[in-house]
């Protein structure tokens, strides 16, 4: 039992993982809803992070040599951190509260088909119309985007409850959601300079959270002008904070990254619908949020295109792979040979159960022939 445990382990993390991420998406959006500010709530959740990361950074790096940081890699770190911590999370949670927070996990899965738009147009993805994998981002792109202009146009007939705070402000956020989709899409891509010049990754997040705390906070002092603001004016904030910080921010970091070592990135992308799944149906529950028939159309849309836009990912990196390991190819020709051999050996037995007294010379030459192949 204990072995079957351990070998389901990563899907039992992911699928806790999604869980924890519903539960944070659905209380900040109950506590945004009753008057929390979400500049004042991303200070807030980047300050705790920073406090649960940095110590666990700190003893890691007195137990390795570490990584000295540069001028390079200060300054990359510092735009990693403001575009896909600080102006992320701010018109994320703000898209969040002008709008809902099933919309808000349903854009969020927009993130791989922009990435590769802007990885396209940078030249870091190729493209070959005549190859089925760069044919099937292509499409799974154009259903994403499709989708999530569906889900924020196409809002069509009511499913589910009666209006809620900020409908009327739908479209703005939305705007805001898919804004915050291509920042953390283009802070996926500067993960490329950023860990080739600073390699310490655990050193690398407590950094993010650390500067991005007070990129938040200086951001928060100019746009948030009432002091009574920045306190929590009930329990359901201070959870809200402290749940966000630790299990979204803190534990999140250490599950994704020993998931993805144990089964790859693409394993971890593949549970990011089941988010919006649980996102979408709690909120209807306990929330009482909206559901549109577009909504819905358009959610199935970003699901479909992600799942397509992830499969042909999934055979570059089958591609890759054999590219850098011309073994890979060998061994696969040589069990195709094996499989080959041992067919005709399965049909000349056959043969010689149906002519047993008749031997054939030229049989018996091949068999030689195909001994010493072997040998």
């Amino acid at each position: 039992m204990g072995g079957l445990l351990d070998e389901y382990m990563p899907e039992i993390a992911m699928f806790g993982l999604q869980f924890s991420f519903a539960g944070a998406t659905l209380i900040t959006r109950a506590a945004l809803v009753q008057g929390m500010s979400p500049r004042v709530f991303v200070v807030y959740r980047q300050a705790i992070a920073t406090l649960i990361v940095a110590p666990l950074a700190y003893f890691s790096r007195r137990k390795s040599a570490g990584t000295c940081i540069c001028l390079k890699s200060f300054s990359l770190i510092f735009l990693a951190s403001l575009i896909g911590v600080t102006i992320n999370q701010n018109i994320f949670f703000e898209g969040v509260y002008l709008v809902s927070s099933s919309m808000a996990s349903a854009m969020g899965n927009l993130v791989p088909a922009i990435t590769f738009i802007m990885a396209a147009i940078m030249g870091i993805e190729k493209i070959n119309i005549r190859s089925l994998r760069s044919i099937a981002k292509i499409v799974g792109t154009v259903l994403c985007v499709t989708g999530a202009i569906s889900m924020a146009l196409l809002r069509g007939t009511k499913l589910l409850n009666t209006s809620i705070l900020g409908g009327e402000n739908w479209l703005v956020g939305c705007l805001f959601l898919f804004g915050s989709a291509c920042c953390w899409s283009f802070w996926l891509i500067l993960q490329v300079p950023v860990t080739s010049s600073y390699p310490d990754h655990l050193s690398l997040s407590a950094w993010m959270c650390f500067l991005a705390t007070i990129q938040s906070a200086v951001a928060t002092i100019f746009l948030e002008r009432d002091l009574n603001q920045w306190k929590l004016h009930s329990y359901l904030e201070l959870i809200c904070c402290l749940f966000a910080g630790i299990v979204s921010s803190g534990l999140s970091f250490f599950l994704q990254a020993w998931c993805i070592s144990q089964r790859g990135p693409l394993f971890t992308a593949m549970f990011n619908p089941l988010g919006t799944v649980i996102v979408t149906v709690c909120a209807a529950m306990f929330l009482h949020e909206e559901i549109y028939m577009g909504s819905l159309i358009g959610a199935v849309g970003v699901i479909i295109g992600l799942y397509v836009v992830l499969w042909s990912k999934a055979k570059d990196v089958v591609r890759n792979e054999e590219d850098k390991d011309p073994k890979l190819k060998t061994d696969q020709m040589h069990i195709s040979n094996i499989l080959i051999d041992e067919s005709m050996e399965e049909g000349k037995c056959r043969a010689d159960l149906q002519e047993p007294l008749l031997p054939d010379k030229s049989n018996y030459v091949g068999e030689n022939n195909l001994h010493q192949s072997h040998i």
